[in-house]
């Protein structure tokens, strides 16, 4: 069938910003969707307000929108562009919902717009819990026993009859959001009342709890013929209970027999054949761990995280072929464009294994909940690829960057047997390394499997590891073989580790590796297990059997290494960053070189760079890499902390680090040697010292003056960073936490923040954008309203800001993209903090002027003239204002303060655009808080008592809002009440109970009179009280 030609324009509708449960991933599979329609001559139309995206790039689609995800602005956006198709499965959960309130309030019908791809009754059957469970009984799919609910009372009804434990289930939500598992009534009934919530359609399902079982997913494609095929299955490490996003996952699937596998195989294909699905689609199933008994536990009618992970883990680019496939062609009619012969109704096939492991905040946020149910916490994750799977476990641990000793904790060294077994048993985030650390203390794959229902295949796995180690402490460095530390090698134990057992350095393992020719191999990844001939850029290394790779070592090759997992404070800001530079070398006639390991990502995209290296972000992994390639060049300034934090390791070894020294980078980051290389060059300086232990705070805080700004050295995100307003809070920090020195300790000065992103060659420089932050000092720049060009400063100010960014850039021996952070205190400037790295607002500058930022660095760290980059000399700023608003996850991470501080907390962000501030700040505002655009609606404000005076009760009346405090109403009453909108506190403890508790219960909280005086401003635009539209 050929595609449908009458299809000449698509709106696609991007997943906005990046939060739990929808993140890079979405990047990825839109940016594949709009690159695939461009091909077959499509105008493509893109609705994304998350600037920080490759898809929102002019080179991927036709025309960007930078626009609320809302109604009104599609709505608005397809009457002006009147587009002939909608394509909203690369959106996630955001983009779905968009199009069935499209749908139902008739605008798609209005304007004569065809649903691309899975129809609307298809996707109301998947996402609707009740059609649904309907469906599956007419097909005879087995679903466990469960009622839809409306009400709490009906749920009830249905527990008196079920009993508990009970899963619930929101309709029409995002990464199991609002929902979990409850073993009592109580419990229940919050479920129920925050699922109602959550849900756009105010339904949940109810179900009997199958936790214990097999966790299993099959990716499965189907096109308009009905031809289906899978794309790959994957197993859950964790029995289900815990989000598959919060879960290890492996692919292929390890413990199902053929039986079983096929069986699966057969009913997600029957689902999707009924369901009537056109394109990708997720269908998750619980098998007994025992028998053949199973569930379906749910289908995702679009592309989704598994999609992204079943795409890295095969090489089969599945949103490129769904978006295809909602053109009208057929699987049959496709080329696999990784083999260039095949085609894509042949199903991938593996000879390797594929391991995921989620990345989590708590590491970040060891206060909050750590404990994992149905609603996802992980905020990325990583994935490695090895032919064992105890190689490729040991590879995935490796890439998430923790501070752990191999697959060892050395904080869970300190636990007795009794709190690891209930560790094990409550299922948190540390729970592989407990199960580690359980196998070294001498417990057994029985005892484990009982404790945890784990499969024993898995805990042999592990078990197969700590055996190996325990050999390796016995055998001496002296007596070393070829054939043992090949063994190790080939278990996936890295130069680091047994360095660490046999007490010699990492560089002697290295030596004596190379010298015995142990190395690693590289495998092709090709879909087709070798089965055809394929000449596919998208490599692993493997320390199993030889390489079936050859690379050219006479082209001029140049290596970008990436950011590895999102995290909050290292977002897909860094992913655009490495992205761009490698699109700049190509086009310099370098073969770039990409080494990541994140499977969300457009980096990991085999057709970006010449060549993919899916690896571990450490100094051996890159050094072997490098090796293989023949390459002595790499650049690190645009994967974030990440990739710096190599820098030594890789310029000891004699590999040219581009742009930076190790020198210039630590200069950067010792506050004493920051401090005085700013006075070398003039400028003034905020006092502060380096303290390089506990007994050295205090006194240098004295010196400074109260209040005074700790950090640690080398983080990204304001990590462990904290404001100590007098010496009685600064003693009773140190007694609490437990902190990594050298700190420094600045004085904390007060006042207006101002950012801004500088390309130099170290004698020309170019100023880019200019943010000024709403908020004052004290909050980190992630979490900061921030607005470019500056509302506030006078031309004068900005004058000798750029003068101050262009003498430190000409004095500092740097070439590429940096960031400076200043400080307005009393009208002088102070220099905060000099990122010698790209920064966040690195995608944004590039965007709002119009200036590839990142390819232009590159051009410069790879010898090209300044001169030659055509951009002028200085930056005269732009025709309208763009407001940066920061989106945060707090209901998806319930303990975590939404007190606004120098850590940063949030996971993504969205922009505005506008000739007015306050229309840009609105349209920022809506986009990026649901709650607050609900404030147009009538309400009551909950205020702090100590906040009152500083809260405007008479402008939020006009606006329908009542204000209340504690001498009207309790907070614990108000907060049961129907009609809450917001809480206000400006002088909250970090760890407010009050504030936690609104941030839960899904409401805006203020903790910053800045942001709210702001919020205010925006009220007088009529966009936003009518829902912001696009101009």
């Amino acid at each position: 069938m050929p595609k449908h030609e009458h299809i000449k324009k698509v709106l696609v509708i991007g997943s906005g910003a990046i939060v739990i449960g929808q993140a890079a991933e979405f990047d990825y599979s839109g940016t594949q969707a709009c690159v695939a329609l461009k091909e077959e001559g499509v105008e493509v139309i893109l609705i994304n307000n998350n600037p920080a995206t490759i898809m929102t790039d002019q080179s991927i689609s036709d025309k960007v929108y930078f626009e609320p995800l809302t109604l009104d602005s599609v709505t608005a956006i397809i009457e002006k562009e009147r587009p002939d198709g909608l394509l909203a499965t690369v959106g996630g959960q955001t983009a779905l919902n968009l199009a069935m309130a499209l749908s139902d309030s008739s605008i798609l019908t209005k304007y004569g717009v065809t649903l691309l791809g899975t129809d609307m009754k298809a996707i109301k059957q998947a996402e609707d819990r009740e059609q649904f469970r309907s469906l599956m009984n007419q097909l005879g799919e087995p679903v466990p026993d469960s009622d839809i609910i409306y009400s709490i009372e009906g749920a009830l009804e249905f527990a008196d009859s079920a009993g508990y434990p009970l899963i619930v289930r929101p309709a029409y939500t995002l990464g199991g959001f609002g929902g979990g598992i409850a073993q009592d009534e109580k419990t229940y009934i919050d479920l129920v009342k925050q699922g109602l919530s959550a849900s756009p359609i105010k339904q949940c399902l109810v179900e009997i709890s199958i936790a214990g079982y097999k966790e299993i997913e099959y990716e499965v494609m189907r096109d308009a013929d009905g031809t289906c095929i899978t794309i790959c299955n994957m197993e859950n490490f964790d029995p289900v209970g815990v989000h598959t996003g919060d879960s290890i996952v492996v692919a292929p699937s390890q413990t199902l027999n053929d039986k079983d596998f096929h069986m699966l195989r057969s009913s997600s294909i029957h689902i999707i054949k009924a369901l009537g699905i056109i394109g990708a689609c997720n269908v998750q199933f619980a098998l007994h761990p025992e028998t053949s008994a199973y569930y379906l536990i749910e289908v995702n009618p679009r592309v989704s995280r598994s999609s992204a992970l079943a795409s890295k883990a095969t090489g089969y680019p599945i949103a490129k072929i769904a978006a295809k496939l909602a053109l009208g062609y057929q699987l049959a009619e496709l080329k696999n464009p990784v083999t260039g012969t095949t085609f894509a109704s042949f199903e991938p096939a593996l000879d390797y294994v594929a391991v995921k492991i989620p990345r989590w905040p708590f590491d970040q946020f060891p206060q909050i909940d750590r404990k994992l149910g149905t609603q996802m916490k992980a905020t990325g994750e990583v994935m490695a690829i090895e032919r064992s799977m105890e190689a490729a476990l040991q590879k995935a641990i490796r890439s998430l960057e923790l501070p752990i000793d191999g697959f060892l904790s050395p904080a869970l060294s300190k636990f007795s047997i009794e709190h690891l077994c209930e560790l094990a048993i409550e299922a948190d985030d540390r729970r592989l390394f407990v199960l580690f650390e359980l196998l070294v203390r001498g417990k057994t794959i029985d005892f484990l499997h009982g404790l945890t229902g784990i499969t024993p295949y898995f805990l042999w796995v592990m078990n197969n590891i700590v055996d190996e180690w325990q050999k390796l402490q016995q055998t001496n460095w002296n007596d070393m073989t070829h054939a043992r530390l090949l063994q190790a090698k080939t278990l996936g134990f890295s130069d680091q580790q047994l360095a660490d057992l046999w007490n010699v350095s990492c560089s002697e393992v290295w030596g004596q590796r190379r010298l015995w020719q142990v190395t690693p191999a590289y495998r092709m990844i090709d879909t087709c297990a070798a089965e055809f001939s394929s000449n596919t850029n998208y490599f692993y290394s493997s320390w199993h059997g030889a390489s079936d790779v050859s690379r050219p070592h006479h082209k001029k090759k140049v290596a970008v290494i990436g950011s590895g997992p999102i995290r909050i404070g290292q977002g897909i800001e860094f992913d655009y960053c490495c992205v761009h530079s490698v699109m700049a070398a190509q086009k310099l006639g370098y073969e770039a070189i990409m080494i990541n390991n994140n499977p969300e990502t457009v980096s990991t995209d085999y057709e970006v760079a010449d060549a993919l290296y899916f690896e571990p972000i450490t100094p051996e992994d890159i050094l072997n890499v490098l090796d293989f390639e023949g390459i002595n060049q790499v650049i690190l300034q645009f994967g974030g902390q990440t990739s710096l934090n190599v820098a030594a390791a890789l310029e000891s070894a004699g590999i040219t680090v581009l742009g930076s020294t190790v020198d210039l980078l630590d200069q950067m980051e010792d506050r004493d040697r920051f401090y005085a290389f700013l006075e070398s060059i003039g400028l003034p300086t905020i006092p502060g010292k380096t303290a390089q232990n506990a007994a050295e705070v205090i006194p240098a805080a004295r010196s400074l003056r109260f209040p005074v700004l700790l950090r640690p050295s080398y983080v990204i995100g304001g990590r462990g960073m904290i404001v100590l307003a007098n010496e009685q809070e600064l003693t009773d920090w140190l007694q609490q936490t437990t902190m990594t020195f050298p700190v420094l300790v600045d004085h904390f000065v007060t006042g207006k923040e101002v950012e801004a992103d500088i390309l130099t060659d170290g004698d020309n420089v170019w100023v880019s954008a200019i943010f000024e932050h709403v908020e004052g000092t004290g909050v980190h720049s992630g979490d900061s309203i921030s607005v470019t060009p500056p509302v506030s400063l006078s031309a004068d100010a900005l004058q000798e800001l750029t003068e101050t960014a262009k003498h430190i850039a000409t004095n500092m021996d740097y070439t590429g993209l940096f960031n400076i952070q200043f400080v307005y205190e009393n009208n002088q400037l102070f220099v905060m903090e000099i990122n010698p790295r790209a920064s966040r607002t690195a995608p944004i500058s590039s965007k709002i002027t119009d200036v590839p930022l990142v390819q232009h660095a590159t051009a410069l760290l790879l010898g090209i003239p300044f001169e030659e980059l055509g951009i002028e000399e200085s930056f005269n700023g732009q025709p309208e204002y763009t407001v940066k608003a920061p989106v945060f996850s707090h209901i998806k991470l319930p303990g975590l303060s939404p007190v606004l501080s120098p850590e940063m907390m949030s996971t993504g962000e969205v922009i505005g655009s506008s000739s007015d501030f306050d229309i840009a700040l609105a349209k920022a505002l809506s986009g990026a808080s649901v709650q607050l655009a609900n404030l147009a609606e009538d309400g009551t404000l909950f205020v702090a008592t100590s906040s009152i005076d500083q809260v405007d009760s008479a402008l939020w009346k006009t606006l329908g809002q009542e204000v209340l405090t504690e001498s009207s109403l309790s907070f614990d009453d108000w907060l049961q009440t129907e009609n809450k909108k917001a809480y206000i506190d400006f002088s909250p403890d970090p760890d407010s109970t009050h504030a936690k508790q609104a941030a839960i219960h899904r409401l805006h909280v203020w903790t910053r009179p800045e942001t709210m005086a702001a919020f205010n401003g925006s009220l007088t635009s009529t966009l936003f009280l009518k829902g912001v539209l696009a101009k």
